[in-house]
Protein backbone atom coordinates (compact mmCIF):
# COMPACT_ATOMS: atom_id res chain seq x y z
CA UNK A 1 0.00 0.00 0.00
CA UNK A 2 1.50 3.33 -1.06
CA UNK A 3 2.31 6.05 1.40
CA UNK A 4 0.14 9.16 1.40
CA UNK A 5 1.60 12.57 2.22
CA UNK A 6 1.50 13.54 5.89
CA UNK A 7 2.15 16.54 8.12
CA UNK A 8 5.22 15.13 9.90
CA UNK A 9 7.82 17.56 8.52
CA UNK A 10 5.61 20.54 9.23
CA UNK A 11 4.71 19.30 12.73
CA UNK A 12 8.38 18.84 13.62
CA UNK A 13 9.20 22.36 12.44
CA UNK A 14 6.24 23.86 14.30
CA UNK A 15 7.18 21.99 17.46
CA UNK A 16 10.73 23.38 17.13
CA UNK A 17 9.36 26.93 17.09
CA UNK A 18 8.73 27.69 13.43
CA UNK A 19 5.73 29.99 13.32
CA UNK A 20 4.61 29.12 9.80
CA UNK A 21 5.70 26.46 7.32
CA UNK A 22 5.12 26.85 3.58
CA UNK A 23 5.22 24.11 0.98
CA UNK A 24 6.31 25.00 -2.56
CA UNK A 25 5.94 23.09 -5.84
CA UNK A 26 5.69 23.85 -9.53
CA UNK A 27 3.71 22.63 -12.53
CA UNK A 28 4.55 22.78 -16.19
CA UNK A 29 8.18 21.83 -16.62
CA UNK A 30 7.46 19.38 -19.44
CA UNK A 31 5.08 21.22 -21.81
CA UNK A 32 6.24 22.85 -25.05
CA UNK A 33 4.46 26.12 -24.33
CA UNK A 34 2.99 28.36 -21.69
CA UNK A 35 4.48 29.45 -18.37
CA UNK A 36 5.86 27.31 -15.59
CA UNK A 37 3.71 28.01 -12.52
CA UNK A 38 4.68 27.59 -8.87
CA UNK A 39 2.54 27.82 -5.75
CA UNK A 40 3.39 28.38 -2.11
CA UNK A 41 0.92 27.18 0.54
CA UNK A 42 0.80 27.63 4.32
CA UNK A 43 -1.71 25.08 5.58
CA UNK A 44 -3.76 25.59 8.72
CA UNK A 45 -3.00 22.41 10.74
CA UNK A 46 -6.58 22.41 12.04
CA UNK A 47 -8.16 22.71 8.57
CA UNK A 48 -6.26 20.39 6.23
CA UNK A 49 -8.66 19.34 3.44
CA UNK A 50 -9.44 15.60 3.43
CA UNK A 51 -8.14 13.65 0.46
CA UNK A 52 -5.20 15.97 -0.14
CA UNK A 53 -2.56 14.21 -2.24
CA UNK A 54 0.08 14.76 -4.91
CA UNK A 55 -1.71 16.45 -7.84
CA UNK A 56 -0.43 13.76 -10.24
CA UNK A 57 -2.41 11.15 -8.30
CA UNK A 58 -5.68 13.08 -8.43
CA UNK A 59 -8.38 13.30 -11.08
CA UNK A 60 -9.11 16.73 -12.58
CA UNK A 61 -12.38 16.85 -10.59
CA UNK A 62 -10.56 16.04 -7.34
CA UNK A 63 -7.94 18.70 -8.07
CA UNK A 64 -10.65 21.32 -8.63
CA UNK A 65 -12.41 20.32 -5.38
CA UNK A 66 -9.16 20.50 -3.42
CA UNK A 67 -8.18 23.78 -5.06
CA UNK A 68 -11.37 25.36 -3.69
CA UNK A 69 -10.88 23.77 -0.27
CA UNK A 70 -7.24 24.91 0.01
CA UNK A 71 -8.09 28.41 -1.20
CA UNK A 72 -10.76 28.62 1.52
CA UNK A 73 -8.67 27.28 4.40
CA UNK A 74 -4.99 28.09 3.73
CA UNK A 75 -2.74 31.02 2.89
CA UNK A 76 -1.40 30.64 -0.64
CA UNK A 77 0.02 32.46 -3.64
CA UNK A 78 1.16 31.60 -7.16
CA UNK A 79 4.04 32.82 -9.28
CA UNK A 80 4.99 32.10 -12.86
CA UNK A 81 7.83 32.39 -15.33
CA UNK A 82 6.99 32.97 -18.99
CA UNK A 83 8.04 30.97 -22.03
CA UNK A 84 10.51 33.76 -22.87
CA UNK A 85 12.02 33.52 -19.38
CA UNK A 86 12.23 29.73 -19.71
CA UNK A 87 14.14 30.16 -22.98
CA UNK A 88 16.46 32.76 -21.44
CA UNK A 89 17.16 30.96 -18.15
CA UNK A 90 16.47 27.22 -18.77
CA UNK A 91 13.51 25.36 -17.30
CA UNK A 92 15.06 24.61 -13.89
CA UNK A 93 16.08 28.21 -13.20
CA UNK A 94 12.74 29.47 -14.50
CA UNK A 95 10.94 27.03 -12.17
CA UNK A 96 12.97 28.40 -9.26
CA UNK A 97 12.16 31.96 -10.36
CA UNK A 98 8.44 31.08 -10.29
CA UNK A 99 8.90 29.60 -6.79
CA UNK A 100 10.58 32.78 -5.53
CA UNK A 101 7.75 34.85 -7.02
CA UNK A 102 5.12 32.66 -5.34
CA UNK A 103 6.84 33.02 -1.97
CA UNK A 104 7.21 36.78 -2.43
CA UNK A 105 3.47 37.01 -3.12
CA UNK A 106 2.47 35.27 0.14
CA UNK A 107 0.74 37.74 2.48
CA UNK A 108 2.43 36.05 5.47
CA UNK A 109 6.16 35.32 5.73
CA UNK A 110 6.92 31.66 6.54
CA UNK A 111 9.60 30.67 9.04
CA UNK A 112 10.48 27.59 6.97
CA UNK A 113 9.95 26.65 3.33
CA UNK A 114 9.70 23.02 2.19
CA UNK A 115 10.59 22.83 -1.51
CA UNK A 116 9.80 19.85 -3.73
CA UNK A 117 12.93 18.41 -5.32
CA UNK A 118 16.63 18.10 -4.50
CA UNK A 119 17.66 21.72 -5.12
CA UNK A 120 16.72 24.98 -3.44
CA UNK A 121 16.10 28.09 -5.57
CA UNK A 122 19.12 30.37 -5.70
CA UNK A 123 18.71 33.66 -3.88
CA UNK A 124 15.99 32.40 -1.54
CA UNK A 125 15.94 34.70 1.48
CA UNK A 126 14.06 32.29 3.76
CA UNK A 127 15.15 29.19 5.70
CA UNK A 128 14.36 26.28 3.42
CA UNK A 129 14.70 22.53 3.00
CA UNK A 130 14.59 20.52 -0.22
CA UNK A 131 12.35 17.45 0.00
CA UNK A 132 12.87 14.80 -2.68
CA UNK A 133 9.49 13.43 -3.75
CA UNK A 134 7.94 16.07 -1.52
CA UNK A 135 4.57 16.18 -3.29
CA UNK A 136 4.04 12.51 -2.33
CA UNK A 137 5.45 12.87 1.21
CA UNK A 138 4.49 16.26 2.58
CA UNK A 139 0.97 17.71 2.76
CA UNK A 140 2.07 21.33 2.35
CA UNK A 141 3.98 20.48 -0.84
CA UNK A 142 1.06 18.33 -2.06
CA UNK A 143 -1.21 21.33 -1.55
CA UNK A 144 1.21 23.51 -3.51
CA UNK A 145 1.25 20.93 -6.32
CA UNK A 146 -2.55 21.10 -6.56
CA UNK A 147 -2.64 24.90 -6.57
CA UNK A 148 0.13 25.15 -9.18
CA UNK A 149 -1.39 22.49 -11.45
CA UNK A 150 -4.93 23.90 -11.41
CA UNK A 151 -3.66 27.48 -11.87
CA UNK A 152 -1.55 26.46 -14.85
CA UNK A 153 -4.31 24.36 -16.44
CA UNK A 154 -6.64 27.37 -16.23
CA UNK A 155 -4.02 29.56 -17.90
CA UNK A 156 -3.70 27.04 -20.74
CA UNK A 157 -7.50 26.88 -21.18
CA UNK A 158 -7.52 30.68 -21.50
CA UNK A 159 -4.65 30.63 -24.01
CA UNK A 160 -6.48 27.94 -26.00
CA UNK A 161 -9.23 30.46 -26.72
CA UNK A 162 -6.65 32.63 -28.51
CA UNK A 163 -4.89 29.72 -30.26
CA UNK A 164 -7.53 26.99 -30.68
CA UNK A 165 -5.62 24.87 -33.21
CA UNK A 166 -3.19 23.41 -30.66
CA UNK A 167 -5.67 21.81 -28.23
CA UNK A 168 -4.12 23.36 -25.13
CA UNK A 169 -7.41 23.07 -23.25
CA UNK A 170 -7.01 19.28 -23.63
CA UNK A 171 -3.23 18.74 -23.59
CA UNK A 172 -2.09 21.67 -21.35
CA UNK A 173 0.74 22.28 -23.81
CA UNK A 174 2.32 18.83 -23.51
CA UNK A 175 3.74 17.29 -26.71
CA UNK A 176 0.75 15.16 -27.67
CA UNK A 177 0.32 13.99 -31.26
CA UNK A 178 -2.41 16.63 -31.74
CA UNK A 179 -0.13 19.40 -30.48
CA UNK A 180 2.85 18.31 -32.60
CA UNK A 181 0.74 18.11 -35.77
CA UNK A 182 -0.63 21.61 -35.14
CA UNK A 183 2.88 22.90 -34.44
CA UNK A 184 4.11 21.59 -37.80
CA UNK A 185 1.04 22.89 -39.61
CA UNK A 186 0.71 26.34 -38.01
CA UNK A 187 4.17 27.03 -36.58
CA UNK A 188 5.07 28.32 -33.14
CA UNK A 189 3.06 30.89 -31.20
CA UNK A 190 4.57 33.57 -28.91
CA UNK A 191 3.81 31.18 -26.04
CA UNK A 192 5.93 28.29 -27.35
CA UNK A 193 9.27 27.54 -25.69
CA UNK A 194 11.74 27.91 -28.52
CA UNK A 195 14.56 26.26 -26.58
CA UNK A 196 12.62 22.99 -26.33
CA UNK A 197 13.74 20.55 -29.01
CA UNK A 198 10.39 19.79 -30.77
CA UNK A 199 9.74 23.54 -31.16
CA UNK A 200 13.35 24.35 -32.06
CA UNK A 201 13.42 21.61 -34.70
CA UNK A 202 10.25 22.90 -36.37
CA UNK A 203 11.56 26.48 -36.35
Amino acid sequence: MRQRPDFALESAALAAGAGRVAGVDEAGRGPLCGPVVAAAVILDPARIPPGLDDSKRLSPAARERLFAAIAASAVWAAGEASAAEIDALNILRASHLAMRRALAALPLRPALVLVDGNLLPEGLDLPARAVVGGDARCLSIAAASVMAKVTRDRIMVDLAQQFPAYGWDRNAGYPTAEHLVALKRHGATPHHRRSFRPVHNIL
